[in-house]
């Protein structure tokens, strides 16, 4: 899952930053309005988490010009105004949640589980696909009723594949949502990855593959599917 942080806070930001990244989540970070703008039309995000008071502008008018726009991707607003009238206005403005500082980290991931689950119809308590099964919450995978054990960001991996289990999934889309602004796009990081996912789906009892679809990217399968030529490379 990839977050846009919008926190001209350095050191909150920085903070945010750390525990996103060791929770799996790919993050980009903006500390003005007009770079969570650019962001936003050159990136595509799960979930965004925005400041009200920014050096530039209100990130309550950033919310409403992007819900205007159609944009519909979960947003949770961060900031320090903890009135009725101020929690009224950003979810009018078309926030989907609201958290006032100071607060505690676990909340905020607690929150950001909720939201990213809330919007989409894939996007369920628990994903499923043929035995497989994953855990936002807790953030645990089985194979029947086995386990997986999965780094960080094997999960975040795993779990855009199984949300987009009925289409190919392209390397671009991969590294959109599960690497953030700083991957170097010359380095094999997919495929390392994806080798690694596919060696841990093929342990005792295991039945989930990874398709490589020549030319476009991956595609997870739970069943052989008849006259299908499956490639693992």
């Amino acid at each position: 899952m990839r977050v846009l942080v919008v926190e001209d806070d350095i050191p909150l930001a920085t903070i945010l930053e750390r525990g996103l990244v060791e929770d799996g989540y790919a993050v980009d970070l903006a500390q003005r309005v007009v770079d969570a703008r650019h962001n936003v039309e050159s990136n595509d995000y799960d979930i965004v988490v925005l400041d009200l008071g920014l050096p530039d502008g209100n990130g309550l008018d950033l919310c409403a010009e992007l819900r205007a726009q159609g944009y519909a991707v979960p947003i949770l607003m961060l900031t320090a105004r903890d009135s009725l009238s101020d929690k009224v206005s950003g979810l009018d403005a078309g926030a989907d949640d609201y958290l006032t500082k100071p607060f505690d980290y676990p909340e905020l991931a607690a929150r950001l589980r909720a939201l990213v689950r809330r919007p989409a119809d894939a996007r369920s308590p628990v994903l499923e696909v043929g035995a497989l099964k994953l855990d936002p919450a807790s953030r645990r995978v089985w194979l029947g009723a086995i386990v997986v054990p999965l780094t960080s960001r094997e999960f975040s991996l795993l779990e855009y594949l199984m949300i987009h289990s009925t289409e190919v999934v392209s390397r671009t889309d991969l590294l959109e949502h599960v690497w953030d602004a700083n991957y170097d796009g010359l380095s094999n990081v997919v495929d390392v990855h994806i080798a690694n996912l596919r060696r841990k789906l093929a342990g005792p009892g295991g039945t989930a593959t990874i398709e490589t679809v020549r030319g476009a990217g991956y595609r997870l399968s739970t069943e052989e599917e008849p006259g299908e030529v499956k490639d693992q490379s």
